[in-house]
């Protein structure tokens, strides 16, 4: 299996609140309070961990509350690739409804120094080249300029590494000028970055990025690569939790392009991965026999050719 490093410069301790209806102005009382070290490189870590992958992690992990994330690496045998930097972690908190609606409340997580940003470049100089592919995903913290993660992209893409990106706004603006292997927004996002374009996926083809996986929550996931043009529909499913449906989704089209396995094969499982993750709280592939279940149901079709 493939040797994978993800890097996560704004992770967070996801507070999973799960209720039956938020009431905005009143008392609400919650049926289950859970933590746990997320952010959206260390989600797709897990999931590929789960698929048999070696992982390493890093970014940015503020020191006065490092304790779930090491934990987190040391249960999974993860190589730990983080930056600690002064200050804390931030932390998210996720309303999930039993409807399976998601409220989010983002913290803006620690200022990261020059200094900090420099020394996570030096450590990628020295162990980038072990590793086959690099999945760069999430937000960036205060002090991180979109252009420094540009030239972060660029560094990663000189090293020879796959590079794969998920993020948004002005992050993913900047990180598809370099060009990236994979890119996997929404629908949403896609529109924002390059402006309503029409052909916005025959531009990020001709600025080299391979494939792009773009995802629109239960109407499926359409991937766009060389040659031709997929979609998928997901099984209907119980909804816990939207969160972490998308990383799940970018494993497991990793995990079937870096395994050699048909696209169709690929976007199948992929897709099946993702609707597991919403029917859980949490990441990572917990049932293999319902995994199968779910790629069984999953439609796929060819849109065009390209």
């Amino acid at each position: 299996m493939a040797r994978i490093l993800t890097l996560t410069l704004n992770p967070a301790l996801d507070l999973t609140v799960r209720l039956p209806r938020l009431e905005p102005g009143a008392v609400n009382r919650s049926e289950t309070l859970l933590t746990h070290a997320a952010g959206k490189g260390v989600n797709v870590a897990q999931v590929l961990a789960d698929l048999g992958h070696h992982l390493s992690v890093g970014g940015f992990l503020g020191v006065a509350n490092p304790e779930a994330f090491e934990a987190l690496i040391a249960r999974r045998g993860f190589g730990d690739a983080f930056i600690r930097v002064p200050g804390e972690t931030r932390s998210n908190i996720k309303i999930a409804e039993q409807d399976g609606r998601v409220t989010d409340i983002n913290a803006p997580g620690p200022l990261v120094s020059e200094q900090a940003q420099k020394d996570l470049l030096n450590m990628i100089a020295s162990i980038g080249a072990g590793f086959d592919a690099v999945v760069v995903a999430g937000s960036l913290p205060r002090g991180v300029s979109p252009q420094w993660f540009q030239s972060l992209l660029e560094q990663l893409k000189g090293l020879g590494l796959k590079v794969v990106l998920d993020t948004s706004g002005e992050a993913l603006r900047a990180g598809l000028k370099a060009g990236p292997w994979m890119v996997k927004p929404n629908t949403e996002e896609l529109a924002d970055a390059l402006d309503n374009a029409p052909d916005a996926v025959s531009q990020l083809h001709r600025q080299g990025v391979e494939h792009v996986v773009v995802s629109d929550g239960a109407a499926g996931v359409t991937w766009h690569s060389p040659g031709v043009t997929l979609h998928a529909t997901p099984p209907k499913v119980e909804v816990a939790s939207t969160v972490g449906a998308g990383d799940s989704l970018l494993a497991g089209m990793l995990h079937g392009l870096l395994s050699g396995e048909t696209p169709e094969h690929t976007l199948r499982r992929a897709t099946a991965i993702a609707a597991m993750a919403v029917t859980q709280i949490g990441f990572g592939i917990s049932d293999d026999a319902h995994l199968a279940r779910l790629e069984s149901g999953v439609e796929l079709r060819t849109l065009t050719e390209q």
